[in-house]
């Protein structure tokens, strides 16, 4: 039996960055639930899918495996025993994903995925309804949030690295509107479990959360 850490929290909340760092101190496998959501998206385009029909889409899940491996610490994704690593941030992939996420087919044939996975493996996995879905006996469960102004600043910082133009009262409306779409859609919102220990991150470095967040696991 695996032991499971369970990250959720709202977009910008450092979720990814946070539980890859734990991962790497704690020797767990980090499982990137939103890589997977884009390897099936992979499998639809290959199979020349339109996103809107359902159907097809639910038939499509029956024959996708989707596993996570690592290469010299490097997670790599799988799909039906091909690395598609390479393919994953192509804008197109992402659309689908992000059409098909939706899609109640396409989250139980995930779950199913997700759950083996921690069953056989030490896993820290983050998203939006890990400890409250996925892993609801997660052995540690860990809420990571930041006020909406500290989220905002350092995804505008981030865009400013890469060059990118951004405006940061667009950001924080963005981040607003996310965090209630988040919370109030029917299928698996984002809100804290009931077991899970509260980390705010608004005064905190990475260092001092990832440290935080060891402390409570094994």
């Amino acid at each position: 039996m695996g032991y499971n850490v369970a990250v959720d929290g709202p977009a910008g909340a450092g979720k990814s960055t946070i539980a890859k760092l734990v991962a790497k101190e704690k020797g767990y496998i980090y499982v990137d639930t939103g890589a997977m959501y884009r390897g099936l998206a992979i499998h639809f385009l290959k199979k020349g899918i339109d996103p809107d029909d359902r159907q097809a889409v639910a038939k499509a899940c029956e024959d996708a495996e989707v596993t996570i491996g690592y290469e010299d610490g490097v997670q790599q994704v799988y799909l039906n025993g091909e690395n598609i690593t390479s393919m994953l941030r192509t804008e197109e992939v992402g659309n689908m994903a992000s059409r098909t996420s939706a899609i109640p087919a396409v989250r139980q044939k995930l779950l199913e995925l997700q759950r083996s996975l921690a069953r056989e493996q030490d896993v820290i996995m983050d998203g939006r309804d890990i400890g409250t879905n996925i892993l609801p006996d997660a052995d540690v469960k860990i809420y990571l949030t930041a006020s909406v102004k500290t989220r905002a600043k350092r995804r505008y910082e981030e865009l400013k690295e890469k060059g990118e133009p951004c405006d940061l009262k667009s950001i924080e409306h963005d981040i607003r509107e996310r965090d209630e779409r988040d919370m109030t859609r029917k299928i698996a919102p984002l809100k804290q479990a009931d077991d899970a220990i509260l980390v705010d991150s608004s005064d905190m470095t990475i260092e001092e959360v990832v440290r935080t967040i060891c402390g409570y696991c094994r």
